[in-house]
């Protein structure tokens, strides 16, 4: 028996009044589906079908899959196999199988969970993935650039763009949700502070990946630009044969509507680690984005805290300082514990008097002190500027200039620093010579970085620096030997170790 069904009907078991017991029935058949098996009968179903407040009757079983085939999720057939009579020939059994239409519904239906359960990942395996796969096609257009192995570059680049869609995917859903705020905005200050120094961990590890391995990436992806699109033609063909026959298109044309695919893809993946024109690689934007997910945790955090801070019970506050005041030995201690709870300190560095009279010191009590004079204006509005035009706006421009003046050599400075230790080569500390104060500054940063990761003085470290722009490496040597770093601020003396000390991108 088979029943045709719109749209309409194949979704209404959803909002029907039964519609639980009628997820639990396709729950069923869905899983039967993913087993590769054909077809349940109604005792099947009720067995395993997941009831939490209980198992229904048989009848009430029977009745909504007539129902579910009624509306043309199922499709049904009689049950001739379990037939021992001609009374039981007679009785209506049927055997249940998901309909087309069904299938289409839990695939849309189970997307669409998937889609609202996915959390936004940073995919740092997954660069790791194309930089192979990269390196890997790379490999056979070099081996043998004249006949190329199609059967083996065909799964590559499957790989390959497999691999990138996840990316891009993932890396669009971190972007449109990162800063999570609803979730934020309901958690425990403790939940939100263990979030808050996971998430700072996990962008710091992938944005040193997405720097190391973007470079590299973007490389390869260029050296095989000028090849791609005769392996694409190549590997279009070889689609093209298992392409079913139709009578309005030949395989001609299927060959080149598959090649036009291949190209729209590779494309789509040099937009993301190569520039495209004046727009910048996409790989970049996400790099930005990352790095401005941690000032907008930081931002919701603040926010959490002030609506915290805006909730006070007066009432508890009142009855624990009640049991203070209980507690006091004297007098004395009462009476500083009222001075602490109450603020009753002198507060004279206001310098509220516009007169000139002496100020007495801020140790006099209020009772001895001279009155304050305070001005009604400064009671009623809460300032007390005297009335008249606003003063000219002053011409800071000599200011600002100056400012990015220095800011510029600032700049100038570290980046001099960075060319004068990040030279790739391994050099003992000993022969460092004389470092100017910012080159120390940075060295020192350098060091305390590599030595974080040490665990006895003996052990050989590599650490890359947290913005990911450097790469540090530090082998101890002979524990009698010694260094000496001259710098304005002292003389640096320690234990000499041989430092590689190496930039992740080309000094401009």
């Amino acid at each position: 028996m088979q029943q045709k069904a719109t749209a309409a009907e194949l979704f209404r078991h959803l909002s029907a009044e039964k519609s639980d017991l009628y997820r639990r029935i396709m729950d069923v058949f869905a899983a039967a589906k993913r087993q590769y098996r054909l077809q349940l009968r109604p005792d099947e179903v009720l067995a395993e079908a997941a009831w939490p407040d209980g198992a229904p009757r048989i009848e009430e079983v029977n009745a909504a899959l007539a129902q579910l085939t009624e509306w043309g999720n199922l499709e049904s057939q009689p049950d001739t196999a379990r037939v021992s009579s001609l009374a039981d020939f007679y009785r209506a059994r049927f055997l249940y199988r998901l309909s087309h239409g069904g299938e289409a519904v839990e695939a849309s239906l189970a997307v669409f969970y998937q889609t609202l359960q996915r959390r936004a990942e940073l995919q740092s395996v997954a660069l790791e993935d194309i930089a192979s796969r990269l390196q890997a096609l790379k490999h056979l257009l070099d081996t043998d650039p004249v006949e190329v192995d199609v059967g083996k570059v065909h799964p590559i680049l499957r790989d390959l763009f497999a691999v990138f869609h996840s990316l891009a995917e993932n890396a669009q859903a971190f972007m449109a949700g990162v800063a999570r705020s609803l979730e934020l905005q309901q958690a425990e200050a403790g939940t939100v502070i263990d979030y808050k120094r996971r998430l700072i961990e996990y962008l710091d590890r992938f944005l040193g990946d997405l720097v190391r391995r973007s470079e590299s990436i973007a490389q390869q992806i260029e050296d095989l630009s000028s090849r791609v699109d005769s392996i694409f033609l190549l590997v279009a063909e070889r689609e093209a044969r298992d392409a079913a026959p139709d009578n309005e298109q030949d395989q001609s044309y299927e060959k080149v509507t598959r090649w036009r695919a291949w190209r729209e893809r590779w494309k789509g993946l040099r937009g993301w680690f190569l520039s495209t024109g004046n727009a910048p690689p996409q790989v970049e934007l996400l790099r930005a984005r990352a790095r401005s997910a941690i000032p907008q945790l930081l931002g919701a955090i603040a926010a959490l805290n002030e609506r915290r801070s805006g909730r006070s019970d007066r009432s508890a506050d009142f009855r624990v300082l009640a049991q203070w005041f209980c507690a006091c030995g004297t007098d004395a201690e009462a009476h500083r514990l009222a001075r602490a709870a109450f603020a009753l300190h002198p507060a004279r560095h206001f310098s509220l008097n516009p007169s000139g009279d002496e100020e007495p010191p801020a140790s006099t009590s209020w009772i001895d002190a001279p009155p304050l004079r305070i001005n009604p204006r400064l009671r009623e509005y809460g300032e007390a500027a005297p009335r008249g035009p606003l003063p000219r706006i002053r011409d800071r421009s000599a200011e600002r200039a100056l400012m990015a003046a220095q800011l510029a050599e600032e700049s100038r400075q570290v980046e001099a620093a960075r060319q004068r230790l990040a030279t790739g080569q391994p050099i003992r500390l000993s022969e460092f010579g004389e470092l100017d104060p910012h080159a120390f500054g940075l060295f020192l940063n350098l060091l305390g970085e590599a030595l974080s990761e040490q665990a006895h003085p003996d052990q050989v470290v590599e650490r890359q620096t947290g913005d990911g722009l450097l790469n540090i490496r530090m082998e101890p040597l002979d524990p009698a030997s010694h260094a000496r770093i001259v710098t304005p601020a002292g003389t640096f003396a320690g234990r000499d170790h041989l430092v590689t000390i190496s930039s992740t991108y080309e000094f401009a």
